[in-house]
């Protein structure tokens, strides 16, 4: 699929004389014409996965409306190739007086399924929502998570080449969510292709191979979801006097940080029981994340937090000295205090990186002084522990009988 140079604008004429005369081709200019999206250029191959993400009004669901063709562009093209299933806004094109069978006999019709199809396949989509004898209830009895079961069982009923969600997973339970990012991964391994609209990290980043970041109508990062994600917290973090930086690491990774500078991080390191500072820490070995910090002005408070992250960038444990009732008040300019956070590394075996947040009040949404992420990667090794997978040391106790 290949978008190319795609822009939507929405315009007011001084008369519907002059629309109709846009229509035709006639060189009428409108009295108001605002761009919601613009120059919007990108390729995803088949197989592949991309994650959209970017603030409430940047333009996500206009894009996957282009798309799908739902909604026309007013400049550029897409190309698509094979057929797309689309799940954007909730229950869109259900009719709240027909019962979710019927629902999903219109929905899949309209989707290029003869009735034969659709017939045969409806006991799986029957099976796959779970909703009982709902199913031949009218929809407007429907929780939101009702209909997003059985959107989302009709939209994948056939492997579609092109998957296109737009948050509607996320008014979900949890054990649907699973449920479903099952049957996407499964999907993806057969060939499909997969854009997804989210503000979940997690979602992002094991589903996707790239992200894409809209911001005002416009791609302002294209690249690894860790990277990108990153970047959009910054973002969402900068307040009027911040700036988001980007540093290049000596391993090829991408360091995102940002913060009004009141607060600035000197140093974070890895200690073991005996002080020394570590690279590598064993499977429940006693460790110490240390954290230095500058004070540069006055500050009414200071709330440090660390968010452990793996390989992947998804988030395995954070905190905060806010949570852990141990803030600092009234700091001034030229003090240096220093953080030791002490915990087991419980962690499975691999690589971990730290991010840090100075701020105040309990999220780094609020008076950001520095946010930093990959500030500290370190590993864990497997030396005297049973043989076990996955990101967690969780040692059970074995009872059985016979």
């Amino acid at each position: 699929m290949t978008v190319n140079r795609l822009g939507k604008a929405y315009r007011r004429y001084n008369s519907e004389w002059q629309r109709f005369a846009r229509w035709f081709g006639l060189p009428v200019k409108p009295s108001e014409e605002h761009w919601v999206l613009r120059n919007i250029d990108f390729s995803i191959e088949p197989g592949k996965a991309i994650g959209i993400v970017g603030q409430n009004g940047a333009g996500k669901s206009t894009l996957l409306k282009m798309i799908t063709g739902t909604l026309q562009p007013t400049e550029g093209s897409v190309q698509v190739n094979g057929r797309i299933a689309a799940i954007l806004e909730l229950g869109m094109g259900f009719n709240p007086e027909l019962t979710g069978r019927q629902n999903a006999l219109h929905a899949a019709g309209l989707m290029g399924y003869s009735v034969e199809q659709i017939q045969q396949a409806m006991p799986d989509i029957e099976a796959f929502a779970e909703i009982g004898e709902y199913f031949n209830e009218p929809v407007r009895t429907y929780s939101s998570g009702m209909q997003m079961r059985v959107a989302f069982a009709v939209a994948t009923a056939f492997r579609p080449e092109i998957l296109i969600v737009d948050e509607a997973l996320s008014v979900g339970d949890a054990y649907f969510q699973h449920k479903s990012f099952d049957r996407i991964k499964a999907f993806q391994k057969e060939g499909t292709t997969l854009l997804i609209v989210t503000h979940d990290r997690s979602s992002i980043q094991a589903l996707c191979d790239r992200a894409i970041l809209l911001e005002a109508g416009a791609i302002i990062k294209d690249g690894k979801p860790e990277e990108v994600m990153d970047f959009y917290n910054a973002i969402i973090a900068e307040k009027e006097n911040s700036t988001v930086t980007i540093r290049q690491m000596d391993d090829g990774t991408v360091q995102t940080s940002s913060g009004s500078g009141e607060a600035s991080i000197v140093s974070v390191t890895l200690h073991n029981v005996r002080g020394e500072m570590i690279e590598f820490a064993s499977v429940g070995e006693p460790v110490s994340l240390r954290v230095k910090i500058d004070i540069n002005q006055d500050i009414p408070e200071l709330v440090v937090g660390y968010m452990i992250k793996d390989r992947l960038g998804q988030s395995v444990f954070g905190t905060n000295t806010h949570h852990l009732r141990c803030v600092l008040k009234d700091l001034k300019a030229g003090e240096s205090p220093q953080y030791d956070f002490k915990f087991p590394a419980n962690l499975g075996v691999g690589s971990f990186s730290v991010a840090i947040a100075l701020h105040a009040n309990d999220t780094h949404l609020v008076s950001n002084y520095e946010w930093r992420d990959l500030a500290l990667v370190f590993n864990v090794i497997n030396v005297a522990k049973d043989q076990f997978v996955g990101l967690t040391w969780i040692p059970p106790q074995v009872e059985y009988s016979r």
